[in-house]
């Protein structure tokens, strides 16, 4: 199968310029969930204590020791709060070569049990974790008197999340009757 070249048609300038005289689509913030949000203002909470520590460290020659801890534990947060949107978007990285040989019998077959497997792992890794942040309840950041439990606590909800949003995707693979590593161009907007 050949591919169909691109078509490039010519704009004027003044066809160019009546484009940004167009009124913006409205903004749609429906497709975002609430780790997304959390995801987002820890990102920024780390983004500012990163600046402030470079701030204080080359401006002021002094800084603050507190920063570099804080950012640590912010970027904790955004990682495993992230890893659940990704979950949620089936955005992790999978190999989905070998469905291309597959019948589509087999290759459904398969992309159920990656399901199954992927709800387990999450499953066992937010109890494991559980078990992790109910050993050290106690423990307090060095720089600040602050519970190192609450950031073990978000990475368990985290991987809660995962595991939901996991069974989430498992459902709704099962009800279409493909997932993205069977037909991966019916999720990245190719297949229209």
């Amino acid at each position: 199968m050949t591919p169909t070249p691109e078509i490039h048609t010519k704009v004027t300038g003044d066809e160019l310029a009546h484009v940004f005289d167009e009124a913006p689509p409205p903004a749609d913030l429906s497709g975002y969930g609430i780790e997304d949000w959390v995801t987002l203002a820890a990102f920024w909470v780390m983004v500012g204590c990163v600046i402030l520590q470079f701030f204080t460290r080359y401006v002021l020659n002094d800084s603050f020791a507190w920063t570099e801890e804080i950012a640590i534990y912010a970027l904790i947060v955004v990682v495993f709060l992230g890893a659940s949107l990704c979950v949620r978007a089936s955005r992790h990285i999978q190999v989905d070569f070998l469905y291309r040989y597959l019948s589509p019998r087999t290759g459904r077959v398969l992309a159920s049990f990656v399901d199954i497997v992927r709800i387990g792992f999450f499953a066992y890794a937010t109890v494991l974790m559980h078990r992790y942040a109910s050993l050290i309840p106690d423990e307090m950041m060095t720089t600040i008197q602050f519970p190192k439990a609450v950031i073990f606590y978000a990475v368990v909800l985290a991987f809660a999340l995962m595991t939901l949003r996991s069974i989430h995707v498992a459902w709704l693979n099962w009800q279409r009757g493909y997932s993205v590593l069977e037909r991966p161009s019916a999720f990245d907007g190719s297949e229209a």
